[in-house]
């Protein structure tokens, strides 16, 4: 119900063939340059503060450009950056447009390699400097890096610490920064690595440059920087001599997927992208696995590395819930069985009363869960007509009316809440705006009938709670239902997350307030004060031996207790329709996405040391800025 800011999108092409195969074949010089257009309009969803793409062209002339980049802010930055690159051809006359070879030679952004990226900001920095790719310009091609990720590190301390100890000196304190200083100079000592070795050889001018060329290995870069990342990210970079490369966090919490043929190699973050824009089958695409790293070289060969070595996989399962696109064949069917596997805890919800529920969604990403929902229903449904039926049929002949009855029962399922307006940043003062925002959703009026119909509305997930307080509760209780049954298909989210998401706070979360609040009514604030201390008492410990105790402040009660705490604490002023929370269970959600292991934002069970390490944090300032002032 609240719009979680999360993971970035990347999109990366590297053409196998000279331009002029593309106009041969395609028409158009422009075959990468259009479907990394495609591949990061796909990817919408996945950034809507910022856009950026990079370009290299490995055939220019030196004493000519041969990497470019576009970069802009806002939602429309898509459309924005690729108009951007269309307005520098616009002098060039259709007879040039045409030629491939004179592209190669004279206009910007026709090159080789392509790569896109989309940002949703998780720290709070969206000045168009921190959208991504970033580059890093040296007078040696091979020495050029352009890189952009979809990732977030919980040590950037220790990277920052690393890179200045060997005498760098990086300007802004930022993760993508500091990873591009790390991984340039990576890749410096590795052009000296070729330098050293060709100058042994006893080459000289122009054919060390080339050697080094040919030869540099960005897998030496990775193997070098990466044991000292933590946290989940997929890194995607390319030189200026020709290498591209992306590399995947060994717990396999960021997605990316990737294709390769006689003519590209490209690679998303979405499967379901790349199908489209290449027609291809789910099974052509592949998964890039964790640990690893994909790169091509210069000379177009393909290389699959494991860089850091796997560890238990730990794939982020909001992607399954909320993120991804839909249209993946597993994501739309794991969807639908978070909805299905409610039916039970809803159908107690309303004391088995179906013929008086109508049931419905929060648009627009609970769709699909709805769908699995609904189909819960209907199968619960078709089991009570086939015992009716044969109850009815054990003592005597139905009539045509008893069987019609049985038959007529059906789900009754309607479009109740629709998303009306987005509220203007421009409007600040608080009252207006809570005004404003009470009229984000609108309803349908007349679907139910008032005081006899319950109302089930499915959401994704309940975070924040902040929507539902300000806006769709008050609005859905215009309709006057019986009782009001929020369900989410999510689990409680009780944890921070630190990998890419932005909820990085402890007391945003709903469910941790009422964990909170229901501590205090019991009096047991000695447990939230010792939890701190012990939290505090660790913070002089390494990260690796550090210990989850924000646990201790749910342990004593259920799962039901908190959902029944947040109904009382988001309920609005003058609100006197029941209403009842009904949240989906860690075993359901791993049941219905097997393969999507990581829960931490659930479960509190993070993957790597940096997680824990900055939940301890979390606590610590919680505490501090709150229970130090009372």
């Amino acid at each position: 119900m609240e719009q979680l800011k999360h993971e970035c999108g990347v999109a990366m092409i590297r053409l196998k063939k000279p331009l002029e195969y593309y106009q041969h074949k395609y028409g158009t010089w422009m075959y990468g340059l259009n479907k990394l257009y495609l591949l990061m309009e796909k990817q919408h969803n996945r950034g809507q503060e910022g856009a950026g793409l990079a370009c290299v062209k490995m055939q220019a002339e030196p004493g000519t450009e041969y990497m470019f980049r576009e970069r802009a802010m806002g939602s429309g930055a898509i459309t924005e950056i690729f108009s951007a690159v269309h307005a520098q051809f616009h002098d060039v006359s259709p007879k040039q447009m045409a030629d491939a070879n004179y592209a190669a030679k004279s206009l910007p952004f026709a090159g080789e390699i392509y790569m896109g990226h989309l940002r949703y900001s998780t720290t709070g920095k969206r000045a168009l400097s921190f959208v991504h790719p970033f580059m890093r310009r040296n007078n040696w091609r091979a020495k050029n890096l352009c890189v952009c990720g979809n990732f977030n590190l919980t040590n950037v301390d220790e990277i920052f610490d690393s890179i200045a100890a060997v005498g760098q000196h990086p300007r802004v304190y930022s993760d993508t920064f500091i990873l591009l200083e790390q991984l340039g100079h990576r890749l410096d000592r590795e052009s000296e690595r070729l330098y050293n070795i060709a100058f042994e050889k006893g080459l000289q001018g122009m054919e060390i440059t080339k050697f080094i060329e040919e030869n540099i290995d960005v897998r030496n870069v990775l193997s070098t920087a990466a044991p000292l990342w933590d946290g989940g990210f997929i890194i995607c970079g390319m030189t200026g001599s020709g290498e591209m490369f992306a590399m995947r966090d060994p717990w396999g919490i960021r997605p990316a997927f990737w294709y390769e043929d006689d003519e590209v190699l490209v690679l998303a973050s979405e499967r379901p992208v790349l199908q489209t824009a290449f027609e291809l089958e789910a099974e052509q695409v592949k998964e890039l696995e964790p640990g690893q790293a994909i790169v091509m070289n210069a000379s177009g060969q393909m290389n699959l590395s494991q860089i850091l070595p796997a560890q238990e996989k730990r794939a982020c399962s909001f992607e399954r819930i909320y993120f991804s696109r839909g249209s993946d064949l597993d994501i739309y069917e794991e969807r639908k069985n978070l909805g299905e596997q409610l039916t039970e805890r809803i159908t107690e919800a309303i004391n088995g009363d179906v013929a008086h529920t109508v049931f419905s969604f929060i648009p627009n990403t609970a769709e699909v869960a709805y769908y699995g929902m609904v189909r819960g229903f209907i199968k619960q449904l078709n089991k009570q007509k086939i015992q009716d039926l044969m109850d009815l049929t054990r003592d005597h002949q139905p009539t045509e009316q008893e069987i019609k009855n049985i038959f007529s029962m059906y789900i009754r399922s309607e479009k109740v809440a629709w998303k009306d307006i987005k509220l203007r940043t421009f409007i600040t003062e608080g009252d207006t705006r809570n005004d404003l925002a009470a009229h984000v959703y609108d309803i349908t009026y007349g679907s139910i009938v008032p005081y006899e119909d319950n109302l089930v509305i499915i959401d994704d997930s309940i975070v924040r709670g902040t929507t539902l307080k300000e806006s769709i509760i008050r609005i859905l209780d215009r309709l006057h239902p019986k009782k009001i049954v929020l369900v989410s298909s999510s689990p409680q989210v009780r944890y921070p997350d630190y990998y890419g998401i932005d909820m990085a706070s402890m007391e945003e979360f709903i469910a941790f307030r009422a964990a909170i609040e229901l501590l205090i009514e019991r009096g047991e604030w000695a447990l939230i004060d010792s939890v701190y201390r012990r939290c505090k008492l660790q913070t002089t410990k390494p990260k690796e031996e550090m210990e989850n105790y924000v646990k201790e402040i749910y342990a004593p009660f259920s799962d039901e207790d908190i959902s029944h705490k947040m109904a009382e604490m988001l309920r609005p002023d003058g609100i006197t329709t029941p209403i009842e929370i009904v949240y989906q269970s860690l075993e359901g959600l791993h049941k219905a996405c097997p393969n999507h292991k990581g829960d931490w934002y659930f479960s509190g069970d993070y993957p790597t040391p940096g997680g824990l390490r900055l939940l301890n944090r979390a606590f610590i300032n919680y505490y501090e800025n709150i229970y130090n002032k009372i």
